[in-house]
This record gives structure tokens, sequence and C-alpha cells, in this order.
């Protein structure tokens, strides 16, 4: 089992950044991707980054150029830089980590909020 916990979320306005991380618990050697996905109020959840085990990244086109997905094995924890905000950003942002089996884990998000 694996626990993920985020945390960096918060109000910023336009044009600002933002630092998500999101550590993990449990045995996460079996993990070969992790994610960040959002939702935004009233829409179904999206997929924004993911970085694999080989530190490969790959980016939503909305946030290309302004997010930046980053991992710390060592603390097993991965990280979302997130600059250039604008108000669409806002939402939930929640991380996942899968493998190519079935483990799949998400975490219960962190809020970002991003005023005009």
């Amino acid at each position: 089992q694996v626990q993920l916990v985020e945390s960096g979320g918060g109000l910023v306005q336009t044009g600002g950044c933002l630092r998500l991380s999101c550590a993990a618990s449990g045995s996460t050697s079996s993990i070969n991707y992790m994610g960040w996905y959002r939702q935004a109020p009233g829409k179904e959840r999206e997929w924004v980054a993911t970085i694999t085990s080989l530190s490969l990244t790959a980016y939503a086109d909305p946030v290309k150029g302004r997010f930046t997905i980053s991992r710390d094995n060592a603390k097993a924890t991965v990280y979302l830089q997130m600059n250039s905000l604008k108000p669409e950003d806002t939402g939930v942002y929640y991380c996942r980590f899968w493998s190519s089996n079935v483990s799949n884990y998400w975490g219960k998000g962190t809020l970002v909020t991003v005023s005009s």
C-alpha cells in the first residue's frame, strides 16, 4: 500500500506561482509513474503532468511551459512547480502514483485558487 499526501496549495494572484508537493509513504518500489491531476469546480478531473521512473516528463497542453514536474527519490516526493498561474488553473490538485500493473494510488488533494 502507498499513502499520498499533497501540500502546498493556497490562494495566489494571477501571474503568481506555487509549488505543490506529494509525499509518499509505504512501498513505492513498484511505482513506474507519478503524476498530477486537477479538478476545477463543476468539471471532471483532468490530467496535468506525469513523470516516469526514468524521469521522463509529459504535460497537458494548457500547462506546458508554465508547470514543471519533478521528483526526489530519496524523499519519495513528487513536486509540481506552477508559474504564471491563471484563474483557469484553479481547482483541487491530486497526485497519483501508479504502475504498469494494477497499482494505482491517489492523494486526497490540495486546493489551488488563482484570483484575477
